[in-house]
């Protein structure tokens, strides 16, 4: 595919923030009320599509195997810690949206955290992406190297990595606390010259740009220190929002704005931990919960001329929905040989249909069914408001209005109990299927394959 052939099958730059809730963007309703003005995202919101009801997954791992995969990470493995030592991440036997694009002639680099596997046949340059440079795992690591007793004979130093397809990761820098203030820099800039490249050789690309702000320890690149006057994660904000507008900035000096489509969101609800707490705005709970504060998060997207400008809406996506949507707009084959729960959302980012093609979805932590959502109604089986706050498993489950009720406080079972009919058949259908097409258990090896799948 030569660059005049992708009128319709346009680049991609996916910017994935990291633990971003769902309150903190100006857009959003934060921004200033936040000590961080949010302008460059904000204006990124205005030129395209903005999703108030884009639903994620407990935590990072999970998430960004939905992402990769379209499928739940119930079904994946990667829904479960698995202890150290065993295989983290998603089994070789799962395809990836980078694979995908790959084989429809993209270039594809992810600049930022992988976390979907640490060894060799699980690195992202093993899976689809022909560079990268990030972190395998997770940014508190950043942290050992300033605990005290921390002894790297037990718990080896992290690193950044660097790597192109083929190659044996390097490493190319201690992860401590120094870095961890550099790296968003290092990211933004690496994926500028990735597109860059790419656009000088007329070669569509995927630049899958993953940072690591807003996850703990949320603390600025020195040039941002002190910027807002609100402390480190107002700063950390503000270096966020200058970053992506340096991006913005790239795809229109280039020329490529109308050819390629800009997607700014988080991977997870706000960071919990305290001093890096981060908001959720009018909903309530963190990641690692199912409120809607853990489940919703932040999805902005830009396509000149495709995507019409200015609209916001509050339709249900889940976060599978963007590996089928962005397969199909690159001109790939969704696989069809096992369960796949990402829905083509085209006609509603559109705008060709006021709906979204999702009407709800089932929420998992670890194992654990906790709640669903179905239109504007959501049922909670397990009730733990607060992350480690004690699971409440519910013998009556608690059922809210989402749209009278954001804080989910007021039960409705009493006066709209029918509501239960069409949630508890979708957790029916779903559970009947992963008995159908049981889950690739956590830690499974790399020559684990699922059984030929039964649809």
């Amino acid at each position: 595919m030569t660059g005049g052939d992708r009128k319709h099958h346009p680049n991609i730059v996916l910017i994935l923030a990291d633990n971003l809730g769902w309150g903190e963007l100006g857009c959003y309703g934060g921004g200033r009320l936040r000590g961080a003005p949010t302008p460059r995202i904000d204006a990124l919101a205005a030129a395209g599509l903005q999703l108030l009801n884009f639903n994620v997954e407990s935590d990072c791992v999970p998430t960004r195997s939905a992402l990769m995969t379209g499928r739940y990470p119930i079904r994946t493995g990667a829904q479960q810690s698995v202890p150290a030592g065993l295989p983290q991440g998603i089994i070789p036997w799962e395809i990836t949206l980078a694979q995908l694009l790959k084989a429809q002639g993209y270039a594809t680099a992810i600049h930022g955290k992988w976390h979907l596997g640490d060894r060799p046949g699980r690195f992202p340059t093993d899976r689809g992406f022909d560079e990268w440079y990030g972190i395998p795992r997770t940014t508190n690591e950043s942290m050992f190297t300033s605990a005290p007793g921390y002894d790297p004979k037990v718990t080896p130093l992290p690193y950044v990595l660097e790597a192109k397809a083929g190659e044996i990761p390097r490493e190319a820098a201690v992860y401590d606390l120094e870095m961890r203030r550099r790296i968003d820099g290092d990211l933004f800039d690496r994926s500028a010259d990735f597109i860059a490249r790419q656009h000088r050789a007329g070669i569509p690309f995927f630049a899958y740009v993953p940072i690591t702000q807003m996850h703990y320890p949320t603390i600025p690149h020195r040039d941002f220190e002190g910027r807002t006057g609100a402390g480190d994660f107002a700063d950390a904000m503000v270096e966020m929002d200058h970053r992506v507008g340096e991006m913005l900035e790239t795809v229109n000096r280039l020329g490529i704005a109308e050819n390629t489509l800009f997607i700014f969101a988080s991977d997870n609800g706000p960071e919990f931990r305290r001093p890096w707490r981060g908001s959720a705005g009018m909903w309530q709970g963190t990641y690692h919960t199912a409120m809607e504060g853990g489940l919703r998060a932040p999805c902005i997207l830009r396509w000149p001329g495709r995507i019409p400008a200015g609209r916001v809406a509050n339709e249900i996506v889940q976060v599978t929905d963007l590996f089928t949507t962005l397969a199909l707009w690159a001109g790939a084959e969704v696989p069809s040989d096992r369960p796949i729960d990402g829905l083509d959302q085209r006609a509603f980012f559109t705008g060709q249909s006021e709906k979204s093609a999702r009407e709800g979805l089932v929420y998992y932590i670890k194992s654990e069914l906790r709640a669903a959502k179905w239109r504007d109604w959501k049922m909670h089986l397990v009730w733990e408001a607060e992350p480690n706050a004690g699971a409440n498993h519910l013998e009556s489950p608690l059922l809210f209005n989402l749209i009278q009720d954001p804080k989910e406080e007021t039960d409705v079972n009493t006066t709209a109990g029918w509501v239960r009919t069409p949630i508890r058949r979708m957790m029916h259908d779903f559970q009947e299927g992963l008995k159908r097409n049981p889950p690739v258990p956590p830690g499974a090896p790399d020559n684990f394959v699922p059984p030929p799948y039964k649809p």
